[in-house]
């Protein structure tokens, strides 16, 4: 991913207005996926849960599901390497065995867990991407999903299966689904990047149409205002 660095950041209304301009470039990337039956919803009366999500450059997961009805935090991190390389910096290089990924904290008495992965692997990320994700190239943007609990990695392993056999992608998910074994918060500057850059040129061709997409197919799911990282 390339870090530009505009000189003024943009408000969520600013996002607002760039999503409309980004319409043309979202009826591209989405792929409807069947909605998820049987185990892969994994319904629950819990108050909060959480599930780690990778899908390429955190910035444009994390714009996603900030845009989503249920949730209540999502935050850019790294996960699936050590404490003691999970910064940037070393992320980048591809070899701390770290991915840029997003932990989702929801609601599931109002979005279920298999509503989350269908947001994922429709319009969060193209999960037939083996180890890049459009632009960006390296393990750190792998498709992989770290799971909290053994229901939430059968449930998610349900759903792959439900969807390669509805054959909507061309090629396989290439998912990983691992267990989760920590997660460390991206560096400030990462956080609710979407939302401030929004006229930023990797931003405006690789994120917002993740977003019009959301509104578009998820009309009831999306939300105008996306809930942030810091409170502005």
């Amino acid at each position: 991913m390339s870090l530009f660095k505009p000189a003024v950041l943009a408000s969520a209304a600013s996002l607002c207005l760039a999503l409309a301009c980004a319409s043309t470039l979202a009826a591209e990337a989405a792929v409807a996926v069947p909605a998820p039956s049987g185990k892969a919803v994994l319904a629950s009366t819990a108050n909060t849960a959480t599930v780690v999500l990778a899908g390429g450059c955190f910035w444009g997961v994390q714009g996603v599901f900030q845009h989503t009805q249920g949730v209540l935090q999502a935050v850019s991190g790294y996960a699936g390497g050590k404490a003691d390389s999970a910064t940037y910096s070393m992320v980048s290089s591809g070899t701390t065995g770290h991915a840029e990924a997003v932990q989702v904290t929801y609601d599931p008495r109002k979005i279920s867990y298999g509503q989350i992965l269908q947001i994922y692997f429709s319009v969060a990320h193209d999960p037939t991407q083996l180890n890049r994700q459009g632009p960006d190239h390296g393990t750190q943007y792998r498709s992989a999903i770290f799971t909290a609990s053994d229901e939430q990695a059968q449930a998610t392993r349900a759903y792959i299966a439900q969807i390669n056999a509805a054959k909507v992608f061309s090629a396989p998910i290439v998912t990983q689904v691992t267990p989760l074994q920590g997660f460390y918060r991206a560096e400030d500057y990462h956080q609710d990047y979407a939302t401030l850059h929004p006229n930023q040129p990797y931003i405006a061709y690789n994120d917002l149409p993740k977003i019009s997409n959301l509104q578009k197919m998820y009309p009831a799911i999306y939300r105008a205002d996306p809930v942030l990282v810091f409170k502005r």
